[in-house]
């Protein structure tokens, strides 16, 4: 065995493997994977082997798409057969309800170059004679399903990896990992120690175990995962002999059941509501080549309703039982970059969906290891997502729900209850008591609406039983005043001598003056978009950052991968260390007038000021600025002090009937401004001229800040896109992201996010267009629901197109 390799990967899955491979397809030949056991000894040897490129994130479906179509790539160039089965595939819908989450499904992937296309039940019956289509309203046909090996699979990714120069030890168990200062990595084994300068955790499921070497606990749990083969079945042959084909892949979401031919008979798999964890602490390192226990009265009630979908079934004998771990994080996306806080460590793990996504797993981290950035947005998958509440209670409550609802509607107004309320805040009683509907954001109970008396959350794909009270949040903002919490946002305080020339640096905005805000976009090296914030100058050497609650940890990586050796800049994530409340409208200022001595007039505190002071008997740090698009001030407080203010702004606003809001409203409020949002119309894909922030980028300025060139580049050249809002011609329903956008019948553009704006009375969406037609009004639709809708480009925003009412 050698004693030094670039990177070592640990973990022989199919997901190790891609890795290396495609560090190797990279130029990157001093790697080395290490595997325990043999290849496939975790969970890959057991899968299902199933594979589609169909997803509701549409940059997860490209690294799908890219997957399934590097198999043959990988097969051709290793000379390992995969076993590979292309044989399409159905999505079938028992209601009209899940019929309309495929519509929202199809139409995400038009603007990708997508071939699925919705089918009658008897069309799919036609494709799939084995289905009943009385149990059935519709189905979406994907010509890119299938099945493979796994064990080939794996294989051909290993044989492609030896053969551009990596090594592939077996039998070899990483014990320990330690670090030296110059960032070397000691790689402890049962057969010696290797020298690394990266280490790949792919250890699936010892992926706990080896994070726990690093002291890193990973949001990670294995569950027991069922399902049965067939023994030969009549019509299975039969239409074998008569069409020349296999039967096709077909996932029945409300039976919660898929199945595939295997031979002569059929393969039935089942994500079950009656779900188990597998060792859930600790993963024994002697598992290997072994299936669990048999449990067929677990999945009866999924069996049963598959029987009376696929009636064949009832006469087919069961061959074998399939019983094995298989593990999954919080919401069911892979686990995959570099962990925030280590210097090369990254992890590729959680990839439950390893034949569809562990080509375009690799990839992306092949990428980032050497290129530094992973070439696409992936931060639906990246590992930063979760912060520290992503404890080991947290995540076994979250997986057991992902699991049990892994075919279930998860509707765009749904929020699941598992994990929760786990973070509050002073006032969550009391904003529960007003009739407070919560989402849970980074771990954080945050309200969305103030539901009245007897009025719940109705989940729905179209306007649902919040949407009259939300208006009502709307209006009472743009009347008089409303107040809502903040303390979800992520929040920063960066200190230090050189703390200044670090954020002119980090930041492609003008430093502000002290006492001021401004809007700060983030660019990465190329000068696409990490992250948009506010930042304040609050005394000249500390200054305040305020961004997405959602990336805090995302964000913090990147600061702490740029902080100077030196320790001249400090930077501290303050999360519930300071809360929040924001008080926007026309009555706003002389809300908080009532609650200071101090001049808050436009001239003492104008339009993006920021100053220290008291609010009733409570210290507080008050912005005048406001997400609304209205007057508004954001007012941060320590923890402590948030009741007490809570009380005191709610007595203030008493005379103009102050409002609670929550944010649904702030949606709202947000879409008649056109404001864009992180993770939406901001993240890596898009340039800020793209974007509508080229205006707050100081390209001209003294220092060289990270992006510039880039950045540059795209204002000589104007981008390809444009980011425009749209007024849709809706009726009872609203564009949530992600949709088609047509102009003159030809798709060309994609929504970000939308909603109703109420205070307008439009239905809006937000998305990018190409530049050379982004100046047209008409000729626009956008695809709701399997309907196109007639839009209208919105040149100005619908509310105060000047900007007047949050400047006055």
């Amino acid at each position: 065995m050698k004693n030094h390799a670039r990177v070592v990967v640990i973990g022989g899955g199919v997901v190790g493997c891609s890795v290396l491979y495609h560090l190797t397809k990279f130029g990157w030949t001093d790697v080395v994977l290490l595997e325990r056991s043999e290849l496939t000894s975790g969970s890959t040897w057991h899968a299902a082997g199933g594979m589609h490129t169909i997803n509701g994130d549409p940059n997860v479906a490209k690294l799908q798409k890219y997957t399934v179509e590097l198999y043959k790539e990988i097969e051709a160039y290793s000379g390992q057969d995969i076993g590979l089965h292309m044989t399409s595939g159905l999505m079938l819908a028992a209601t009209p309800e899940r019929f309309d989450w495929f519509k929202s499904l199809l139409a995400k992937g038009k603007y990708a170059g997508g071939e699925a296309r919705i089918v009658t039940p008897e069309e799919a019956h036609e494709m799939m004679p084995l289905l009943d289509p009385k149990q059935f309203v519709g189905a979406v046909f994907d010509p890119h399903e299938g099945h493979l090996d796994p064990y080939g699979t794996t294989h051909a990714y290993a044989k492609s990896a030896k053969k551009n120069g990596a090594e592939i030890y077996l039998h070899t168990k990483v014990e320990e990992l330690s670090q030296l200062p110059d960032g070397t990595w000691r790689v402890i084994t049962d057969k010696g120690e290797i020298m690394a300068e990266h280490v790949v955790n792919a250890a699936g499921l010892w992926a706990r175990e080896v994070g726990r070497m690093v002291g890193l606990e990973l949001p990670v749990l294995a569950m027991e995962h069922m399902y049965l083969l067939t023994e030969d079945m009549p019509e299975v042959i039969e239409y074998n002999e008569k069409s020349g084909r296999e039967l096709m892949h077909c996932v029945d979401f409300d039976g919660e059941i898929y199945i595939r031919q295997e031979r002569n008979g059929m393969l039935m798999g089942t994500y079950e509501k009656d779900c188990r964890p597998w060792s859930p602490i600790e993963t024994p390192w002697d598992f290997g080549h072994e299936l669990l226990a048999e449990d067929l009265e677990r999945i009866t009630s999924e069996l049963e309703v598959g029987f009376r979908h696929f009636p064949a079934f009832n006469n087919a004998g069961i061959r074998r039982i399939i019983n094995g771990p298989f593990t999954f994080s919080p919401d069911g996306n892979p686990l995959v970059g570099p962990v925030r806080g280590m210097t090369n460590y990254w992890s590729a793990c959680a990839v439950m969906a390893g034949f569809s996504q562990g080509g375009g797993v690799g990839l992306a981290l092949a990428q980032w290891i050497i290129e530094g950035d992973p070439g696409f947005d992936v931060f639906a998958m990246d590992v930063c997502r979760y912060g520290d509440y992503a404890t080991l209670g947290y995540t076994n409550a979250k997986v057991r729900e992902n699991y049990s609802r892994r075919f279930s509607i998860r509707y765009p107004n749904e929020e699941l209850p598992a994990g929760r309320p786990l973070l509050t805040t002073p006032i969550y009683d009391k904003l529960k008591a007003a009739g407070g509907v919560f989402g849970a954001y980074y771990g954080l109970e945050t309200p969305l609406w103030f539901a009245p008396d007897g009025v719940e959350d109705k989940f729905s794909w179209r306007r649902s039983s919040d949407f009259d009270t939300v208006g009502e949040e709307v209006k009472a903002v743009r009347a008089s005043v409303g107040l809502m919490e903040t303390s979800g946002f992520a929040k920063y305080t960066i200190s230090g001598e050189s703390a200044r020339d670090w954020l002119d640096m980090m930041l492609a905005c003008r430093m502000p003056e002290t006492g001021h805000m401004v809007l700060a976009p983030m660019l990465n090296d190329a000068g696409k978009l990490i992250g948009d914030f506010t930042l304040a100058n609050l005394d000249g050497e500390e200054f305040l950052l305020i961004g997405s609650g959602l990336a805090e940890d995302y964000h913090m990586r990147w600061f702490e991968e740029h902080l100077p050796d030196d320790g001249s800049v400090e930077i501290n994530a303050l999360n519930l260390g300071l809360l929040g409340l924001a008080i926007a409208g026309p009555k706003s200022r002389e809300v908080l007038a009532k609650l200071t001595h101090l001049d808050v007039s436009d001239e003492a505190l104008p339009f993006m000021g920021i100053r220290e002071m008291d609010l009733g008997m409570s210290p507080a740090v008050v912005g005048r600025v406001s997400y609304t698009g209205d007057l508004g001030y954001e007012i941060w407080m320590r923890p402590e002090y948030q009741r007490n203010l809570f009380d005191a702004i709610m007595e203030a606003g008493k005379e103009f009937d102050i409002r609670l809001f929550g944010l649904r409203a702030l949606n709202s409020l947000r879409l008649e401004k056109g404001f864009g949002s992180w993770s939406r119309e901001y993240r890596p894909l898009y340039g800020p001229v793209e974007a509508g922030l080229g205006r707050f980028v100081a390209y001209k300025k003294d220092m060289d800040f990270i992006g510039r060139k880039g950045a540059i580049e795209e204002k000589l050249a104007g981008g390809a896109l444009r980011l425009r809002t749209f007024v849709v011609d809706a009726r009872d329903a609203d564009v949530i992201g992600d949709e088609p956008i047509s102009f003159k019948g030809e798709v060309r553009g994609w929504v970000t996010s939308g909603g109703y704006a109420h205070a307008s009375g439009k239905s809006v969406a937000i998305g990018y267009v190409p530049k050379d037609i982004a100046g047209e009004v008409d000729g626009w639709e956008i695809e709701l629901l399997g309907e196109m809708l007639p839009a209208t480009l919105q040149a100005q925003p619908l509310f105060d197109a000047n900007g007047s009412r949050m400047r006055s």
